[in-house]
């Protein structure tokens, strides 16, 4: 007599060649919003207009702070590793942004992520992916309690930072990175609804 046998089902688990491979033969879209976080391909949250303002609103200080010294993208891919190809809301990459027109760049200066419904995976799996692929900083533009979540000093062995501040509004914030470049948190921040 044969027995059932129960099993959890698994999750595949993609490299990031194979990732790009299922871009580049169609299976996925460039317009699909999905992101590759340790082999598991993730769909992003819809962007609602907090969320939305936020990305733009740190992207355009970062750009104004930043000047020359650094390039700025929005929601592009880095790659950190062979199974993580974040999308980070804003990152401040090396060099120009027509160093990036052959290639995602594989290290960035700062990493931001604007968050609400999205605030466990970015301070968890986010956190980490940042933390193992040596960013040195990663900011956490929380929506919620108007604040940015600070990660300094990452472990990529231990795959985790070492050092977390939480800066709340009126606060005013240097990149590690880059001494001299600060940025007010307020200017981070959307406004609040009425």
């Amino acid at each position: 007599m044969a027995h059932a046998v129960e099993r959890e089902p698994t999750i595949p688990r993609y490299t990031v060649e194979r990732y790009l491979g299922l871009l580049h033969d169609g299976v996925l879209s460039p317009n699909d919003r999905v992101e590759l976080l340790e082999g598991v391909i993730v769909a992003e949250p819809p962007s609602d207009p907090p969320h939305a303002a936020g990305v733009s609103l740190a992207a355009s200080a970062l750009t104004a702070a930043v000047g020359q010294r650094a390039a700025v993208r929005v929601q592009q891919p880095l790659l950190v590793g062979r199974l993580s190809l974040p999308e980070p809301d804003v990152a401040v990459v090396p060099g120009h942004l027509r160093d990036y027109s052959t290639h995602h760049p594989t290290s960035a200066l700062l990493v931001i992520e604007v968050a609400d419904s999205s605030l466990v995976q970015d301070r968890l799996t986010k956190a980490a992916i940042y933390a193992a692929g040596g960013i040195p900083e990663y900011w956490i533009v929380n929506l919620r309690t108007r604040a940015v979540e600070i990660f300094r000093a990452p472990d990529p062995e231990a795959a985790r930072y070492g050092q977390t501040i939480t800066a709340p509004a009126g606060t005013c914030l240097e990149l590690a990175a880059l001494p001299g470049v600060t940025v007010l948190v307020d200017d981070l921040l959307p406004a609040v609804a009425a």
